[in-house]
């Protein structure tokens, strides 16, 4: 199972939005950068990725899952642009900032702490594991 980190404005569409969908989840729409559609490609069902909150509080809060492969963008005119629907899984009992995570030296090559603006990035297993242990779980 491969992990991923979504990022999305709270003031837009927060943690209490997603979890307000249910188990039908949400498509992960209006993505318009290469890397980050090709990332969508990549995702398998089951999933699972951090859940951040940028620009407002820049802090991942909760799990998600992946309940959708890649489709086309409903909010997109052009076929190449592609999304995947994910589902809240989970709130994180502590969120983990930005700041911390530059400040957690296991997470030096994390994607997040070098390259802040892809809106959709991947994360790696000693990553995910590192976040589960400074947020409690």
């Amino acid at each position: 199972m491969a992990r991923w980190l979504f990022k999305s404005e709270p003031n837009v569409f927060g943690w209490d939005d997603l979890v307000a969908k249910g188990e039908r989840g949400e498509e992960w729409d209006g993505v318009r950068n290469y890397q980050a559609r090709n990332n969508m490609r990549a995702m398998k069902l089951g999933d699972q990725g951090l859940f951040y909150h940028s620009n407002i509080g820049k802090e991942a809060v909760g799990i998600v899952e992946v309940v959708a492969l890649a489709h086309p963008d409903s909010t997109a005119s052009d076929p190449k642009w592609e999304c995947v629907d994910i589902k809240a899984v989970k709130r994180l009992p502590r969120a983990i900032s930005l700041e911390e995570a530059k400040a957690e030296p296991r997470l030096k090559d994390m994607v997040l702490v070098n390259n802040s603006r892809l809106s959709v990035q991947p994360v790696s297993d000693e990553e995910w594991a590192v976040i589960m242990e400074l947020a409690g779980l």
